[in-house]
């Protein structure tokens, strides 16, 4: 039998986690025309999309990056003060580039996103703030708000990351039923570890129709 005092710890754990999962439930309702504009922009991408951020928004876009190549749509994650330091010949005008960053006024990562632009790049912005600096410039910008105590003392970036690492969940797999991505493709680009052990392909995803997000970007 655990004591008051523990029982104040476990109490005050899961209230965290309370507050984070709905943080990452409310960006459902949060999806509107602005998550079809980044899908059809990222459908007609016809070079790579480049996933940058810097500090814990820059975790959050090396795990996007990761999990759009095994869905499908081929990514990188370029950290973008590596890319002002010379990285930035990397980017082609054939490619995208999604910025994250919560404020939208990270110094590095604006100044990397002006610059791919000038390259020929389309940038796509996941920020808590439309009006931000790199809401206003990019291409696509995409608000992500979530509602609540999510970010302890409204500082720490902890449930406001979980909300996007879900938008970008929600965008990969939306990709990957649109492009008709197939089970087999994953496997074969996944050939360590327990998936690479697989002998057996899970049922293909209901597939999406593109027809009607031409021109929507």
């Amino acid at each position: 039998m655990s004591s008051p005092a523990e029982d104040q710890i476990l109490e005050g754990a899961r209230e965290v986690i309370r507050r984070e999962g709905a943080a990452t439930a409310g960006i459902a309702e949060q999806l509107d025309e602005s998550f079809l504009s980044a899908v059809s922009l990222l459908l007609g991408c016809q070079g790579k999309v480049v996933v940058a951020g810097s500090g814990t928004s820059g975790t959050v876009a090396r795990r996007m990056a990761h999990l759009l190549s095994v869905c499908g749509t081929p990514a990188v994650f370029l950290h973008p003060m590596d890319a002002l330091h010379g990285s930035l010949g990397a980017v082609s005008g054939a490619d995208v580039v999604i910025a994250i960053s919560k404020g939208g006024g990270s110094g590095e990562l604006n100044d990397f996103a002006r610059r791919a632009q000038e390259r020929g790049a389309r940038v796509l912005s996941l920020t808590a703030r439309a009006d931000s600096t790199l809401g206003r410039l990019a291409d696509v910008s995409v608000q992500i708000a979530p509602a609540g105590q999510a970010d302890p003392g409204g500082v720490i970036a902890m449930g406001s990351t979980l909300a996007v690492s879900a938008w970008g969940d929600a965008l990969a797999v939306t990709l990957m039923r649109l492009s008709g991505y197939s089970w087999s493709q994953v496997l074969s680009a996944h050939p360590a570890g327990t998936v690479g052990q697989l002998t057996e392909t899970p049922e293909e995803l209901a597939p999406l129709d593109a027809a009607g997000l031409s021109g929507r970007d």
